[in-house]
């Protein structure tokens, strides 16, 4: 999606007054009886020694009390001192804010603004941003996971999706976003193609705010891509999906190669004659090694395309027979796509709630679906899997555990395969796309800054030729 609305804190930012439990680090020790040396028989416990036995209970318990009001740091937020949480991690009880005092009115706080849970706010959330919601977010995030940002733009959306890694030279791709009004994009000229070396990220990571350090190289394709969007690893190569522009350049799916001079080919550009709406993201199923891709009207939302001729829908393509399809329809405003690591399920994601230049409507979808995947390829069993708390759900991708993690309207939250909210990779400002690189490493896109991320989850196999052919 090309997006780029702010979301803004909610006014109702002060301490709620709710407390959550404190976990098992301040749990009392157990107090067992002694034994006689010189008998086998429990001995008669004297007055004396009873009162001694209750003053040690006692001052057990307030030695608890204590430790529990040390590590309480906030109310619904438990400090990381010697609870074994990462130094860049906080804990947030979902229980801390099931019941608030105060409810903000829906004018106050909607999806359009920030959710600070009781005892946070814009600061400390940004100097601890690994938020762990549920205890398997631990093995998530690791043991020292960081988050550096690498890059700003200024006022100009350059990090804004088709986040892709390339494994042999160690590089990770992305674009700018089309339609902006910051950047000019979309009818007058076409959003670019840009890249950096992991390598030269990694050098800064653990070093905070390392702006300024990673040189971002535009890529000059032979063919260009017309306002790119979406992109994935694809039989060695990359595929980019094509917004199009105007009346006459239609959207289209482009195979790309990553290294100079940046070969690129048009492989599809119509649905039997007709124009697509505009295509924006696309992934490939690793049991048929088919493309997916997702079509919406977004270039029409945002004035660089003519009004649609098709529905929004997500299709299936064989790029060796040319055969397509359409697997499923019945969306708002489908947006990202991807699939289990292996393949079962496929997740799409509806970012129905904002049509962008036509506002926002809070009762539409802000929803990500999960399908199951036949054998033959077409998507059954509809499920809805999620409902993000903070703006939209737009890029969407897996680790190879199969937890489920979407650019959102704070940053990044994650789910389990049940669709349990662990944590959330807290920016504070809205993330279109982001992905792995690998085991360890994240790139995360947020229109007009760049984050890397190192923590202890890996990618989804998504560049492996077993994966995409």
């Amino acid at each position: 999606m090309n997006d780029m609305t702010e979301i803004s804190g909610s006014s109702k930012t002060d301490d709620t007054g709710i407390k959550s439990a404190v976990s098992n680090e301040g749990s009392t020790p157990s107090l067992g009886t002694r034994s006689s040396n010189k008998t086998t028989r429990p001995r008669k416990t004297k007055k004396g020694e009873d009162q001694s036995f209750i003053i040690m209970v006692g001052i057990a318990a307030l030695a608890t009390v204590a430790l529990s009001i040390y590590i309480q740091n906030g109310k619904g937020v438990i400090a990381a001192n010697s609870t074994g949480t990462p130094r860049y991690a906080q804990v947030i009880r979902p229980s801390s804010f099931a019941v608030l005092p105060n409810v903000p009115s829906p004018t106050e706080h909607n999806f359009s603004t920030l959710f600070f849970p009781p005892g946070t706010n814009a600061s400390s959330l940004a100097k601890k941003p690994f938020l762990i919601y549920d205890d398997a977010f631990y093995d998530i995030i690791g043991s020292n996971p960081t988050l550096t940002l690498i890059a700003d733009g200024g006022t100009n959306p350059l990090f804004h999706e088709a986040v892709v890694w390339y494994p042999p030279t160690d590089e990770v791709f992305f674009v700018q976003n089309a339609g902006a009004p910051a950047a000019g994009t979309g009818l007058n000229k076409s959003a670019i193609i840009e890249k950096i070396s992991l390598a030269s990220a990694a050098s800064i990571a653990a070093k905070g705010n390392g702006t300024g350090f990673v040189n971002v190289t535009t890529v000059n394709s032979q063919t260009q891509v017309i306002n790119p969007n979406g992109a994935t690893n694809f039989r060695g190569k990359l595929v980019f999906t094509g917004e199009g522009q105007g009346n006459d350049i239609p959207p289209a799916l482009y195979l790309v190669d990553p290294t100079p001079p940046y070969n690129a080919t048009v492989i599809l550009n119509n649905y039997y004659g007709r124009q697509f709406n505009s295509l924006n993201d696309v992934a490939v199923n690793p049991r048929n090694k088919q493309l997916y891709f997702t079509d919406v009207t977004y270039a029409n939302l945002q004035n660089f395309r003519p009004a649609p001729v098709l529905p929004n829908q997500v299709y299936k393509f064989n790029v060796d027979t040319g055969a397509l399809g359409v697997v499923a329809d019945g969306f708002n405003l489908p947006n990202g796509i991807t699939f289990s690591p292996d393949g079962q399920y496929a997740y799409v994601t509806d970012t129905g709630a904002n049509a962008v230049f036509w506002g926002t409507n809070f009762t539409k979808p802000s929803t990500l679906y999960r399908y199951d995947v036949n054998d033959d390829g077409t998507f059954d069993n509809r499920q809805t899997f999620a409902y993000v708390d903070s703006g939209i759900p737009d890029g969407v991708h897996c680790d190879s555990k199969g937890n489920v993690y979407a650019g959102v309207g704070d940053g990044i939250h994650v789910w389990n395969p049940s669709g349990l909210l662990l944590g959330k990779i807290w920016l504070g400002i809205v993330s279109a796309n982001f992905q792995f690189a690998g085991k360890g490493r994240m790139v995360i896109c947020a229109e007009t800054k760049l984050y890397h991320v190192t923590l202890g989850a890996e990618g989804a196999d998504i560049t492996s030729s077993s994966y995409s052919g």
